[in-house]
């Protein structure tokens, strides 16, 4: 029957299979599954998880790494968190009672700086539910929050949402209002398309596309008395659809001689959000925002900016490396390298490598069943559920192999 199935496999689904196995793995990848994380500190980023079974809702949340989920609590109730950023491990603590990590044994009674939110007792978004919700019969995509770290139902973000494969980085509703400024920027770098222009005469909607022309020629023609500009400059600004009217080194130093001295005068005393609420553009101050993914490289980094993000809480804003796409892609790079699974594979001929695709898809299609199983039933998944599942698992493969042999 395996045979039959590996048979009718063409190439694409191998290459989508392996594709998708490293896109699963990769968030995992990025954390170190053999040693707790305490010992490094507020890590970076790091896949988090919490157990239900040592911290229940009751209790204190708390978070554990990788590895503590893999050798202290194997066998519990543990349900992922994805990525949490600065977080330190907190297994063993004493929110775990006498429970002790057996990775590192010495570890603060606390971890003061970790941030926890109700998503350590399993619930998401504004409605505070599970996820998966067995009573949610809508198929929603759910997005995190690139600041609080939150995840929401798109339904409940307040505004349009994209395709899910064209979704960048979102910040809810919330998070902005926690930083103002982040509105301006959105005027200017975000979607959604049609956004509120602002003048001392009227206001009037536009498309980006017209918004960024019209607010290009109005600045420009400003400048055009103290500074000559040629044609090209000038349509090299109106290409530049990220940063309406910005204007060359030549143009703000008169030569390119000056450019390198002018750029880091500019970065260290002018304002770059003042330079935004000059312009007016104005956007309807609700509702999550979408956010290209090189947005952060917008903000403004002089000085009185940078308290203002650090009196939010939100200074990770700054750095490029801080992202979810960063943390996965050095999930796929050395010293992490391809999963063991995809590296033995590689090393397979083909017929083997479409028994282990086979295998791998069977055993996802069975572990769905079990789950949309027990929720049609109302019942909960246990560990004796979960146990017998396995051993038919088992039973069927001897089946197959006693079968093969015959």
């Amino acid at each position: 029957m395996a045979e039959n199935k590996a048979d009718s496999c063409v190439l694409d689904d191998v290459v989508v299979s392996e594709e998708e196995m490293e896109r699963a793995l990769c968030v995992l990848s990025g954390s170190d599954a053999q040693n707790c994380s305490y010992s490094r500190g507020y890590v970076k980023r790091q896949a988090v998880f919490a157990c239900n079974t040592c911290t229940p809702s009751a209790a204190e949340p708390a978070g554990i790494c990788l590895a503590c989920a893999n050798k202290c609590h194997d066998g519990h109730d543990i349900f992922e968190l994805y990525t949490k950023r600065n977080f330190r491990c907190d297994c063993g603590n004493s929110k775990f009672g006498d429970f002790q990590c057996q990775l590192t044994t010495a570890k603060d009674a606390e971890n003061a700086r970790n941030h926890y939110s109700h998503n350590f007792r399993g619930l998401y978004c504004t409605c505070d539910r599970p996820y998966p919700d067995v009573d949610d019969r809508e198929d929603d995509e759910m997005i995190q929050c690139v600041i609080c770290e939150d995840w929401f139902h798109s339904r409940h973000l307040g505004c349009p949402v994209v395709e899910p494969e064209e979704l960048q980085e979102m910040v809810c509703e919330a998070c902005m209002n926690r930083t103002p400024s982040l509105w301006t920027y959105a005027a200017h770098f975000a979607v959604p398309p049609v956004i509120s222009v602002s003048r001392p005469e009227k206001e009037v909607e536009v498309e980006e596309e017209e918004q960024g022309e019209t607010e290009e020629a109005h600045e420009c023609s400003q400048s055009a008395d103290e500074e000559p500009s040629t044609s090209d400059a000038k349509r090299e600004e109106v290409a530049d659809r990220s940063s309406p009217c910005k204007r060359t080194h030549e143009q703000m130093t008169g030569g390119a001689a000056g450019a390198a001295a002018a750029k880091a005068v500019s970065k260290s005393v002018a304002c770059r959000l003042k330079e935004l609420q000059v312009q007016g553009l104005k956007r309807p101050r609700q509702g999550a925002v979408f956010w290209p993914y090189s947005w952060r490289s917008e903000l403004c980094t002089c000085t009185n900016c940078k308290r203002t993000y650090v009196a939010a809480e939100v200074q990770f804003l700054m750095d490029q490396s801080d992202t979810i796409l960063a943390y996965e892609n050095k999930g796929l790079e050395e010293p992490f390298g391809q999963h063991p699974l995809v590296a033995l594979m590689s090393s397979m001929d083909r017929v083997q490598q479409l028994e282990i695709i086979y295998g791998f898809n069977e055993l996802t299609t069975s572990i769905y069943a079990l789950i949309d199983q027990c929720a049609a039933e109302g019942k909960t998944i246990t560990y004796e559920a979960v146990h017998q599942f396995f051993e038919e698992l088992r039973a069927r493969k001897r089946s197959r192999m006693n079968a093969g042999y015959q």
